[in-house]
């Protein structure tokens, strides 16, 4: 919940200069309040920057009043929700179940799903992080077959360290995101476990990116607050194509 429309658009203008057309090493995707949606879409026309929705509900269209249907973000233009993020299950109440409805409808109309997972420092502290990862992977996926997982990206975001200046070590990182991995080669298979694109999210900056991308298990990175400024967004990006190369 971020920017006004007039700095949105320059932002928008800014990271599509950065990704044009054709700039295939990796993929940049933006994610901008419902407002902006058109405003952004429209500011990178012709650029290599995908679109994305930050909530969708999982009914179709119809007496719904405040939320945003699926359809509704085919139709402006997006690649992309996201799902399942730390913010909408610990202030808005989220649970894995309605979290799984919403992927399913999304993916059920071919929209994209970014699903975030992560846990909390009291879960962390207690060693429940591998229990809540299960529950949260299982409550967002399980409905789902190995072929319809082409369309989702995972994204790791541990709470405690999502704006809080605070970044799990590369070595933290990397164990989680390769234990997320290991459950989808037990939950589906080992081609389902090594498509899979699994994103880290919580405090990634220009200083830590390419570190954290480095990481054999990190595949990109669900960038928050650094986000919000070209000056630190730019090298995030160019972190992702130095480790993609």
């Amino acid at each position: 919940m971020n920017l006004t429309r007039e700095s949105a658009t320059a932002l928008a203008l800014s990271v599509a200069a950065v990704v044009p057309q054709g700039r295939e090493t990796v993929e940049v995707v933006v994610a901008p309040p419902s407002p902006y949606l058109l405003t952004v879409r429209d500011a990178m026309a012709g650029s290599g920057v995908g679109l994305a929705a930050q909530n969708a509900y999982f009914e179709r269209p119809g007496a719904f009043t405040g939320e945003v249907a699926v359809e509704m973000l085919l139709d402006v233009g997006c690649r992309y929700v996201i799902l399942g993020h730390s913010e909408r299950r610990h202030i808005l109440g989220e649970t894995d179940e309605l979290i799984g409805r919403k992927v399913t409808a999304a993916l059920g109309k071919g929209l994209g799903v970014i699903f975030c997972v992560g846990e909390l420092l009291s879960d962390r502290e207690a060693g429940q992080t591998e229990t809540v990862l299960d529950g949260q992977l299982s409550g967002g996926l399980d409905s789902l077959v190995a072929a319809a997982l082409d369309n989702v990206v995972i994204a790791y975001e541990p709470v405690w360290a999502i704006g809080t200046g605070v970044t799990a070590t590369p070595r933290q990182a990397e164990s989680t995101q390769k234990y997320l991995r290991d459950w989808l080669v037990n939950r589906y298979n080992s081609q389902v476990g090594e498509k899979m694109r699994i994103l880290y999210g919580g405090s990634v900056k220009p200083d830590n990116a390419r570190d954290l991308l480095d990481q054999p298990d990190i595949d990109g990175a669900l960038v928050g607050g650094a986000s919000l400024k070209t000056e630190t967004f730019t090298p995030i990006i160019e972190a992702a194509v130095a480790a993609a190369g």
